[in-house]
């Protein structure tokens, strides 16, 4: 899978932009606050339908403008078959967005997922390990929602579910017959529940095998990672709805849902420890790395193409051992890398195209 080209209007900074892309790596270099991350964040809006950096579209609009536009030409369809395609982003300040592939509008956001898959690798994804469980399942989530459109639907629907019957349990001292209707809703969130467990569980599995042989890598053999899938409750639907039934009064008297793959983590462990607690920032870097990249692999072993690999600087965040084993990793991939310098493990890259970002313009 390949961008060809990006084509802007009144996004961010981007007053008017066309950018053509090599196949290769792609370095945006400029001082900060010139637009380089814009870019990532248009990338990302027509791979997954939203922004990594906020939740108000209006923001991503340029002041005085009424909406913005984002067109991306690409190769690849996401199921391993070549050809090339288009999918384009319409922001509005005061209306809701919209998007077409192939300049057929989408019925939903969400369709866009899977159609230009990527992997994007910034400072805060480094912190993966060392936050809390919120950010371990996002991870999971958007890597399964890009090669699984069942579970984007049961993504969905459970968060609707989960919404509703946390509204209905702050009900429950104001109306009669609440905890009856909670039954009703009982049965069908333990059914997409038990749905995501099961997916997520065959995602732990395929992490790790991946993650741990990377790490490796990275380390120099010294480092030995292991995950584990902390569920909150068992897969099956039964026992499921079970401990939903069990822990009823408890979630009426707090007044949230406290059973459920909402609350579930991935376990790490480096040498026997547990890193998310106990290792060193050297090893949660590396393990936050090792996770990134083989979420690259898994999602390439299950599409059958390269994902886009977004880096946004975290070249300097790495130390040079660290570095050199990302830029030997990313070759077979394209992609885009922001940084403020070029380091010398970029300059000794053998397909690298070197553009400078400044106020808004991208020049070779």
């Amino acid at each position: 899978m390949k961008i060809q080209q990006i084509v802007l209007r009144h996004f961010r900074n981007y007053k008017e932009l066309e950018w053509n892309l090599t196949p290769g790596v792609n370095v945006l270099m400029g001082a900060n606050a010139q637009g380089k991350t814009n870019l990532l964040e248009a990338i990302g809006y027509c791979s997954t339908g939203r922004s990594h950096r906020t939740s108000y579209d209006r923001e991503c609009i340029q002041i005085g403008e009424s909406d913005a536009f984002i067109r991306i030409v690409y190769n690849g369809d996401g199921r391993g078959r070549e050809r090339t395609n288009t999918v384009e982003m319409h922001l509005r300040r005061n209306g809701a967005k919209s998007a077409a592939l192939n300049r057929v509008p989408v019925q939903k956001i969400n369709d866009l997922f899977g159609c230009i898959q990527t992997v994007l690798f910034s400072p805060e994804d480094l912190a993966l390990i060392k936050e809390g469980p919120a950010k371990r399942r996002k991870f999971m989530d958007m890597e399964i929602c890009q090669v699984d459109k069942v579970y984007l639907h049961a993504l969905q629907q459970y968060h609707i579910l989960l919404r509703q019957r946390n509204q209905l349990l702050k009900d429950s001292a104001r109306q009669e017959g609440v905890q009856d209707l909670i039954s009703v809703y009982d049965e069908q969130f333990a059914s997409f529940a038990c749905r995501l467990i099961k997916r997520r569980r065959a995602f732990i599995d395929r992490l790790a095998w991946w993650a741990p042989a990377i790490c490796d890598q990275i380390s120099g053999h010294q480092e030995k990672m292991e995950f584990r899938y902390e569920m909150n409750v068992s897969e099956d639907e039964e026992l499921i709805l079970k401990k939903l039934r069990d822990h009823l009064e408890q979630d009426l008297r707090m007044g949230t849902t406290t059973v459920g793959p909402h609350r579930d983590d991935i376990g790490i462990e480096m040498n026997g420890m547990d890193v998310r607690t106990y290792g060193s920032q050297g090893q949660k870097r590396t393990a936050a790395l090792s996770m990134k990249l083989a979420e690259m692999e898994m999602m390439g072993e299950e599409t059958g193409q390269s994902p886009i690999l977004l880096l946004d600087d975290v070249m300097s965040e790495l130390d040079e051992n660290r570095q050199q084993y990302l830029v030997q990793s990313i070759e077979k991939h394209q992609t885009i890398i922001t940084c403020t310098g070029v380091e010398d493990s970029i300059r000794k890259m053998n397909q690298a195209r070197i553009f400078r970002v400044t106020e808004g313009r991208v020049e070779s």
